[in-house]
């Protein structure tokens, strides 16, 4: 169970690293969606793996799933989404600008100059 999902892990942060080096705005939005669940992931594994036991403690139970990771990854998951929405609205206006997606874009020097802009 564990080298499953180890290597989901991995699986997950290669795909997300391989996307973040691409130039174009929206494989950059996935490959930062993927690392992210790469971490929620990594953050549920480290409260470790049970299968059936309560995150709360009662009378009795002798084996019971650490609840802190549990909170921190559905707070993880709810500031992902609103910084995904964030990014994904940079990348729209960015690409509305401009008409081009390309992450790594520098300015046209003579563009800039006739515009103004420095």
């Amino acid at each position: 169970m564990e080298f499953l999902v180890a290597s989901a892990i991995g699986i997950l942060t290669a795909g997300g690293i391989y996307l973040m080096l691409r130039l174009r705005t929206f494989p950059v939005i996935l490959g930062i969606s993927l690392l992210t669940y790469a971490v929620n992931v990594f953050l549920f594994t480290s409260g470790r793996l049970t299968i059936a036991a309560p995150p709360i403690l009662r009378d009795g139970v002798t084996a019971y799933a650490d609840p802190l990771p549990q909170a921190l990854v559905l707070t993880a998951i709810v500031i992902s989404f609103g910084m995904t929405a964030v990014v994904v609205m940079i990348g729209l206006g960015a690409f509305l600008g401009s008409d081009d997606d390309h992450v790594d874009d520098q300015p046209d020097p003579e563009t800039a100059d006739a515009e103004g802009r420095s």
